[in-house]
């Protein structure tokens, strides 16, 4: 199927920011000090069948660690089968092949919400806010237990994936819960697949004489994400005031920290500034499954003095739309912090 008809119109779209030549992004800023590989987690150990406790504790204290230390790790024997993300990653490529017109009208073309499609920046004023990128932005409820439609072999396999990470996503909250001192059912309580999400992403090749960011500069505004992504490169994220990127891993999936664990866990854990950069030539795609949970939860640090205002997460993604619709970019936790 023909590129040019698939791809979104940034160029024609965004043409006054690119024409801002005082706009265009310095090289340097996306130049990286080296290429770092993720804390490697091996999740097999917490099969209660094969393993002692000891074992056990030490994969659970790993993760806790991680979380601390850099607020991404990455997971090998996930309980995600090969045979899923093979076929997820075929299906998600057929799916953004299809013509740029047709994927705008996602919600009779696969069935998902009305507003699941998405691509660029529409609030960006200039270049640095722009991300070179589509996605479907899909609510899990969406996915499980629904059809998309004709589509039925991607509904069959995005559902698989849709539930598989939703189990293991528990479970790590849980992990991460239990290392603080809690025993919590917070998060099957509150993080249930009609608050969560999958983003299935795209970054297509920017060939402009300038790198471009993919994803600008963010932390997630959720408990935690969990994302499988190809071996093209791209991502990057902050550690020790330096970017850093990230050394893709064919066998692992990416878990990165979010805004509200950093907030429930008193910044215990770290939410951690990450961004995707493009690839002059090769396209790049990834899938993220966000923890969310319902717009009234009360998210309360866990221990005090508290770092932060108590604030329900409705509150929450509300002054981040309002910052970015102002300011252009997010400010995020910062606006919650105890004076």
């Amino acid at each position: 199927m023909d590129s040019i008809n698939s791809d979104p119109p940034f160029e024609e779209t965004y043409k006054n920011l690119f024409n801002k030549a005082q706009n265009h992004i310095n090289n340097d800023e996306l130049m990286v000090e080296e290429e770092c590989e993720l804390p490697l987690i091996d999740l097999s150990s917490l099969n209660e069948i094969d393993y002692d406790d000891v074992t056990r504790e030490e994969c659970k204290s790993m993760i806790a660690k991680a979380s601390q230390d850099w607020g991404f790790f990455q997971v090998v024997n996930h309980g995600i089968s090969n045979e899923i993300l093979r076929l997820l990653r075929l299906e998600q490529e057929k799916v953004f092949k299809e013509p740029f017109e047709k994927k705008r009208k996602e919600d009779k073309f696969l069935s998902f919400s009305a507003g699941s499609y998405r691509w660029g920046t529409p609030s960006a004023t200039c270049i640095q806010q722009l991300s070179w990128s589509e996605a479907f932005h899909i609510p899990l409820i969406d996915i499980l237990g629904r059809s998309t439609g004709s589509n039925t072999h991607f509904s069959s396999i995005i559902e698989q994936f849709a539930t598989t990470v939703s189990n293991l996503a528990q479970i790590l909250a849980d992990i991460l819960a239990e290392k603080l001192g809690l025993q919590s059912t917070f998060f099957k309580e509150n993080c249930l697949p009609n608050t969560c999400y999958l983003r299935l992403n795209r970054y297509p090749p920017c060939s402009l004489d300038f790198r471009m960011h993919g994803l600008i500069p963010h932390t997630d505004s959720d408990f935690l994400t969990i994302l499988y992504q190809d071996q093209v490169g791209g991502l990057q994220l902050v550690k020790d005031r330096k970017w850093f990127a990230v050394k893709p891993n064919p066998n692992a999936l990416i878990i990165n920290i979010g805004d509200l664990f950093q907030a429930w866990s008193n910044g215990v854990y770290k939410s951690v500034e990450h961004r995707v950069v493009t690839n002059p030539r090769v396209e790049r795609f990834s899938v993220a499954y966000f923890l969310c949970p319902s717009n009234n939860t009360v998210i309360e640090s866990c221990e005090e003095p508290s770092v932060y205002k108590k604030f329900s997460f409705e509150e929450y993604r509300q002054q981040v739309h309002d910052d970015v619709q102002k300011l252009g970019t997010k400010i995020g936790l910062p606006r919650f912090l105890k004076s």
